[in-house]
């Protein structure tokens, strides 16, 4: 029986590399060995620092994960890798797939989405992202000439930035205190301003912040009667916000989004498998390649997943490479 080698977050706080066996593919199924992961920021450090709220265990169980919130959990949805075993069409193929950090792995084959050869294998693990912000810009639904702030340029809010801006005379600005976030966006192609200079009267205003502060200032910015996104997930942490002063005179709102289920709007015409693809198809734009910040050898993933969840390991997107894994 082959071995495949994954990540385990054993206690909050803490994750260790294991061993583990894998079954042989059967019909239907597929073997995948991983070329690269990546680390979803925000998600999996709330993940990893066991801030998943009981009321949430069951909600966000990533589609592969194995083990329960808090601890021990593999958790991870962010992998691109090869099929060495299956259907003969899919042999070869680079594909992306909602799977945990792991060497190799078996799923159905309905599980992966074929990367098309002219998008680089690590580009490709930004799929999920894309897919999320595909999702929020359903939920969002921006409309020609639209003025919008993003708030947070993290890689949700890149993403998001970067697809907003194909819109027809839409003006998109990411707000974001950190300064160094400024060139990142200038390869995007959108403006950048610290929330101290942010444009206001937005028509829409997307956060991704996953911060209290992120989300006042969204209201701050948002013009009459505009609408504010809420796309940040926080965890266990509650979150107080000031809806006194010009909130209802304003006539402001504020939605959700959440990339568990097709945005409403979208959800009787495209499935699942539909998002995805698409998301995949997105990443033919080069200009993605900016948030890929940091890459690591699979030998230092808990270090380095300890290091982004405790906020000293700075970056967007940072991969793992799995190419001489076992």
């Amino acid at each position: 029986m082959r071995q495949a080698t994954a990540f385990w977050v054993e206690e909050p706080g803490r994750g260790a590399l294991r061993t583990q066996r894998l079954a042989e593919p059967r019909r239907g199924e597929v073997l995948v060995r991983t070329i690269y992961t990546g680390i979803s920021r925000g998600t999996e450090s709330v993940v990893f620092r066991g801030e998943v709220p009981p009321s949430e265990h069951t909600r966000m169980r990533a589609p592969f994960q194995s083990g329960d919130f808090p601890a021990p959990v593999e958790y991870g949805y962010l992998n691109v890798g090869v099929v060495e075993d299956g259907p003969h069409a899919l042999v070869g193929r680079t594909v992306f797939t909602l799977f945990p950090h792991q060497s190799a792995f078996v799923v159905p084959e309905s599980a992966v989405s074929i990367v098309p050869p002219d998008i680089p294998a690590r580009r490709a693990v930004l799929a999920g992202a894309v897919e999320t912000a595909v999702n929020v810009l359903w939920d969002a639904a921006p409309l020609v000439g639209d003025r919008i702030a993003v708030i947070g340029a993290g890689m949700i809010g890149c993403a998001v930035a970067r697809l907003a801006r194909g819109l027809p005379g839409v003006d998109v600005a990411v707000v974001d205190v950190d300064p160094e976030k400024a060139a990142v966006c200038k390869s995007l192609g959108v403006r950048f301003a610290h929330p101290d200079h942010a444009p206001d009267e937005r028509d829409l205003v997307i956060d991704t912040s996953g911060s209290q502060a992120g989300l006042q200032l969204a209201l701050g910015l948002a013009a009459t009667e505009g609408e504010v996104i809420e796309a940040s997930w926080f965890g266990d942490r509650s979150v107080t916000i000031d809806l006194g002063g010009a909130f209802h005179s304003r006539r402001l709102s504020i939605r959700s989004s959440q990339v568990g289920m097709v945005a409403p709007r979208r959800r009787g015409t495209r499935t699942l498998a539909d998002r995805m693809a698409l998301a995949v198809l997105l990443l033919r734009d080069p200009a993605f390649d900016a948030l890929l910040t940091g890459d690591s050898s699979w030998r230092d993933l808990p270090r380095i997943m300890a290091g982004i969840a405790d906020g000293s390991t700075p970056g967007l997107c940072h991969t793992i490479d799995w190419r001489d894994a076992a």
